[in-house]
């Protein structure tokens, strides 16, 4: 398998590339001289003066930046919520998002969103674009008197669940001022109201993609309080949860939605399936199989590895590929890195148990960013735990402690993108080469 790390990157790399977010929205928003059709939805420029674009997440900057321009003319004021390294010009106000956990600045951005919103009459449109991340970039409780700090141990407390992402969202979504269809709410007195998505959730959720603040919500109350018993929550915020009073969160039989469209336009298929042209190009069959998506673990990489085996039976170059998110329980203090270097290592594990065995693993995340490290992710093949070992490392301690990036910088192993400007969920590819020789 000599060379097929750096294979497993190219095809993480093409994949990327082809999921380009700006060509994404300039598909959906189009301007002539009389109509915008924004999600294949008509309106008239004589019936509206203005157009209010909130966006928000980590591909905020690029979705703005091709809305602004497919509406050149078009008078516009903007709110854009969005990793610091993206900031660009705005007409209207930047906020810095910062993730996983809010901040003052996620409050503040929440603030300023809903000024803006709340003064959206029949001669306003809203364009609502809207990523993964959001979820901490823009943040307001519902109940004023619960602190920024209480707010961020809520949020930590659910990345170290192990809980699915739309189960956290559940409950995001029913504690925030901004989400849960909150934000439609606020823009009721608009003449329409349209959501461009791209999500970093399962695709039969969209509402949870960044916990839904312009979407009718799905869940309810009661899934929240079912979720509660193992959280270690601030007092708080539990007796929030628990308040008999606690209001519900808009339906889809709510008002707010009657003038309301939404589109998801990019998502983790659309990255599966760039994935698997850029596999064919490199003479690998590619097999998608998103089957353990939100497993822990773990049990996803026995999952994987089962398949993998399936298919080293069939005698050729094969490229195995999952997309979604693996779930993590996080010790409590935990080192450097993140789920996809976690199961890399898991990977690196088990590989070393299966000698000659021809795989090389890669997990990464299509936003540049795996947890509390500076990368993607990484690659492992079978020699990674020699190659740790003849380096010093101790990677049972490593992967005890969930450390690691250290391991596999040392080893040049990890993936280095910095903020793609996307967020489709994370990438896996298995590698797998069992073509007889000659």
């Amino acid at each position: 398998m000599t060379g097929y790390k750096q294979l497993a990157r190219q095809i993480f790399a093409e994949a990327l590339a082809a999921v380009d977010v700006r060509a994404a929205v300039q598909r959906e928003v189009l301007a002539d001289d009389e109509t915008i059709t924004i999600a294949d939805t008509l309106i008239s420029r004589a019936d509206i003066d203005c157009i209010f674009i909130i966006a928000i997440g980590k591909a905020a900057m690029p979705m703005y930046q091709a809305a602004a321009q497919s509406l050149n003319g078009i008078d516009h004021k903007a709110v854009v919520i969005a990793p610091e390294e993206t900031r660009a010009e705005v007409r209207g106000a930047f906020f810095a998002g910062t993730h996983p956990l809010p901040t003052e600045q996620s409050f503040a951005a929440a603030r300023a969103v809903l000024e803006l919103l709340h003064t959206a009459n029949e001669r306003t449109a809203v364009l609502f674009l809207i990523s993964g991340g959001a979820s901490a970039m823009m943040e307001l409780p519902l109940d004023s008197a619960i602190t920024v700090e209480e707010t961020a141990a809520f949020h930590q407390a659910l990345i170290a669940s192990g809980l699915r992402i739309a189960e956290m969202n559940a409950l995001r979504k029913h504690f925030s001022a901004v989400k849960g269809g909150r934000l439609a709410l606020a823009a009721v007195n608009a003449r329409a109201q349209y959501t461009l998505l791209i999500s970093d959730v399962p695709s039969a959720t969209p509402d949870a993609i960044a916990s839904g603040p312009s979407l009718p919500d799905s869940t309810t109350i009661d899934d929240c309080r079912k979720l509660l018993s193992p959280l270690q929550l601030p007092p708080s915020v539990q007796r929030f949860f628990e308040d008999p009073q606690l209001p519900e969160t808009p339906k889809a039989n709510n008002a707010a939605f009657v003038r309301a469209t939404w589109k998801v336009i990019l998502s983790s298929d659309h990255l599966a399936q760039a994935a698997a042209q850029a596999a064919q190009r490199a003479s690998f069959t590619p097999v998608i199989d998103n089957t353990c998506d939100e497993w822990e673990y773990r049990k996803a990489g026995e999952y994987l590895f089962q398949r993998a085996g399936d298919l080293l039976q069939q005698q050729g170059k094969y490229c195995l590929i999952s997309v979604g998110e693996v779930s993590v329980e996080l010790p409590r203090n935990p080192g450097t890195g993140g789920r996809n270097q976690q199961f890399a290592l898991w990977c690196a594990k088990q590989l070393q148990l299966l000698p000659n065995t021809p795989l090389t693993v890669l997990s990464a995340g299509s936003d540049g960013i795996d947890g509390n490290s500076t990368a993607a992710g990484a690659v492992a093949d079978g020699d990674t735990l020699q190659n740790a070992l003849d380096h010093g490392l101790w990677p049972r301690k490593n992967y005890a402690d969930f450390d690691a990036n250290p391991l596999f910088t040392t080893l040049g192993d990890v993936i280095v993108t910095g903020p793609t400007g996307n967020n489709l969920r994370d990438l896996r590819l298995i590698l797998i080469d069992s073509a007889p020789a000659g």
